[in-house]
């Protein structure tokens, strides 16, 4: 690791050279209050819309029951190997994504891309969030404004009841041919995001959506200004309340009518399904997104975890909640999907495949009918508000086009990827940061804001919809598969091995050894390759892009790539070597200061590391003896103990 970047943290948790006169200690690293917060969190963080609307969206599509083995395949290949690497390695650390780079200074571009895709992403996420709070909000009323066509933004064309969303023609009083558009479709299009044309016009700013968009970005400050001790009493709530309003949705949904129907469209198998390859992509993307790997959230979240904590077990346990949870939501979404389609007097696949916003469409509309169905609406929708959307989210359009809503982050998951950013700054300056997180906190809140606003334009849904097709795909897997290779093959699995052992006290299975060395890079490759074959140019409900739209989202996408190959140019010119490839060598070797960041984990690490093979280097990248480490960590602690 270079001078530059190795120099301005040094005083927080690493190891100083023996020289060096003890420093005034800075704030220390705030970390989990209760056992629990941990796992609630990432529970919220890896279960969301992808789960609730995505996922059996997919099981239909790709062969009902037939679904659940791709699917349960890459969750064991690709799910379960990354989040367990990316809990441990955060645990191990206690650091952000941008920092934890000194396992290997060479790839510190690798955390700053993590941190841009995040930041990126909350921007417009928040964007959703505040729909859903206007969604909210509008749920206050005796009759649903989108259950009815006698509001000012109705036309001739809209017709109440679901049947209008299958798209059949009507006459109207002049005899001409009209499409049918049901009044939610028109609250939709017409009244939350009034929208334009296309791109070209962005229209002015809506002012409810402003109002909301600031109340989505207060609360995110009030959530995060204190760090972790409060979201970890926020998912106390915000994690198990989702799973309560899906129970009473599907204990409300089974009794209505036609929910059997959904429910067999849902589960029965079809098997000729699984020789479609895009069935099998559509499984490995889904367990990409949904479990949140190379986001930086989880190694974030680890990395306030005790060092102790079995990162394994916890590792373990979150990625089979967010598959139980996705079966289960199943059962939730083609309950009422078959009601929609009973009272429609059609089948449960045409309602699946009818407009744009399924989210704020066709659910809303289904939820109008049922009896009360203000009370079912404020369920809903603060259950949208507290859950995280992960995965990516097909919208079937009018045209059976695919609307892609990477919704992943919305607002638990939105929770950690802002936190990844916040704490990535702290870690990177504690010593001028760590002191000011709430000032930080909110002067990000409120930037994060001013560039949000675009999209809550009269065409701000053109923008967003740019920067979700092309921010958190390919970009996302290329991390994930450097990540995955540095570790396993620079590092090292036996190295990674021994310190997953520090840890919790034992050594994984062996076989873990092999997923990370051979079969998830592979995975991870070929998911990328998937995706960008299938990546085609950017359109929102059947409507092209110009070319100058396309270029700006192919930049937004390569500009969390952008810090890989700057970042490894700057670490080789800042450090000392006759040759590149003498240089490149110390690079990649761990740095004086990596390694746990309390002073008996770190004492015990050394020990380790003075029985093994391994070493350490020092700021101009020579090695480190590891005797002489550890009497230099001990002559440290009596300093500042004396001082």
């Amino acid at each position: 690791m270079s001078s530059n970047s190795s120099s301005k943290d040094d005083d927080s948790v690493i190891m100083e050279k023996m020289e060096q006169a003890p420093v005034p200690k800075t704030k220390a690293r705030d970390g989990w209050q209760g056992r629990m917060d941990f796992i609630l969190t990432c529970i919220g963080y890896a279960v969301g819309l992808g789960n609730i609307w995505r996922f059996p969206y997919l099981c239909y599509k790709s062969g009902g029951g037939a679904f659940f083995i791709p699917y349960i395949i890459f969750l064991l290949l690709c799910g379960f190997p990354l989040f367990f690497m990316e809990v441990a390695f955060g645990q191990f650390s206690s650091l952000s994504p941008v920092t934890i780079w000194r396992i290997c200074p060479l790839f510190k571009g690798v955390g700053m891309g993590m941190v841009i895709v995040s930041a990126i992403v909350c921007i417009y996420y928040n964007v959703i969030v505040a729909w859903t709070i206007y969604y909210l909000f509008m749920s206050f009323r005796s009759v649903l404004p989108w259950s009815h066509c006698h509001n000012s933004w109705n036309d001739e064309r809209c017709v109440d009841g679901l049947e209008g969303t299958l798209n059949k023609t009507i006459s109207n009083f002049t005899s001409s041919n009209l499409t049918k558009v049901t009044a939610s479709e028109q609250f939709w299009e017409n009244h939350v995001l009034d929208l334009t044309d296309g791109i070209e016009d962005s229209g002015s700013l809506r002012w409810q959506l402003f109002i909301c968009l600031s109340l989505a970005w207060l609360c995110v400050f009030l959530c995060l200004f204190k760090g972790v001790k409060v979201l970890g009493k926020v998912m106390h709530f915000a994690a198990p309340f989702p799973y309560l309003v899906l129970l009473v949705l599907l204990i409300r949904g089974l009794t209505l009518p036609g929910a059997v129907e959904g429910i067999k469209f849902y589960i029965i198998p079809r098997w000729e399904k699984l020789a479609d390859y895009q069935v099998w992509g559509d499984a490995a993307l889904q367990i990409f997104y949904s479990v949140g790997m190379a986001w930086g959230g989880i190694i974030t979240m680890a990395s306030y975890n005790n060092f102790h904590n079995n990162a394994y077990r916890d590792a373990m346990l979150v990625p089979i909640i967010n598959c139980g949870t996705s079966i289960f939501a199943g059962f939730v979404i083609f309950s009422v999907l078959g009601f929609m389609a009973h009272t429609a007097g059609t089948t449960v696949d045409e309602v699946v495949k009818q407009g744009p916003g399924l989210t704020f469409v066709a659910y809303p509309e289904a939820v109008a009918k049922l009896p009360i169905s203000p009370l079912w609406a404020v369920l809903f929708f603060l259950m949208l508000y507290t859950i995280g959307l992960d995965s990516q989210l097909d919208l079937p359009l009018e045209n059976n086009t695919v609307l892609v809503f990477s919704m992943h982050v919305f607002p638990v998951q939105h929770f950690g990827m802002f936190e990844t950013c916040i704490s990535s700054f702290i870690d990177e300056y504690p010593r001028l940061l760590r002191s000011k997180r709430v000032l930080l906190a909110a002067v990000g809140c409120f930037v994060e804001f001013l560039l949000g606003l675009p999209c809550i334009t009269q065409g701000g849904i053109y923008v967003l919809q740019i920067m979700d097709w092309y921010c958190a795909s390919f970009s996302l897997m290329m991390i994930s598969l450097i990540e995955c290779l540095v570790i396993a093959w620079i590092y090292g699995t036996e190295r990674f091995y021994k310190d997953i052992e520090l840890m919790i006290g034992y050594k994984p299975h062996a076989i873990w050894h092999y997923m990370w060395r051979y079969v998830t890079p592979s995975v991870i490759f070929g998911i990328w390759l998937f995706s960008i074959i299938t990546l085609g140019p950017v359109t929102y409900d059947g409507k092209s892009y110009p070319t100058w739209a396309i270029v700006f989202g192919w930049i937004l996408g390569m500009v969390s790539l952008v810090p890989i190959p700057l970042m490894m140019i700057i670490q080789i010119i800042n450090t000392e070597g006759d040759t590149i490839v003498e240089r490149v060598k110390k690079l990649t070797v761990p740095a004086k200061s990596w390694g746990p960041s309390m002073e008996d984990d770190r004492e015990d690490y050394i020990k380790s590391l003075s029985h093994n093979t391994y070493t350490l280097s020092n700021m101009d990248g020579s090695p480190i003896d590891c005797e002489e480490a550890l009497l230099t960590h001990k002559q440290k602690i009596d300093m500042n103990n004396s001082s």
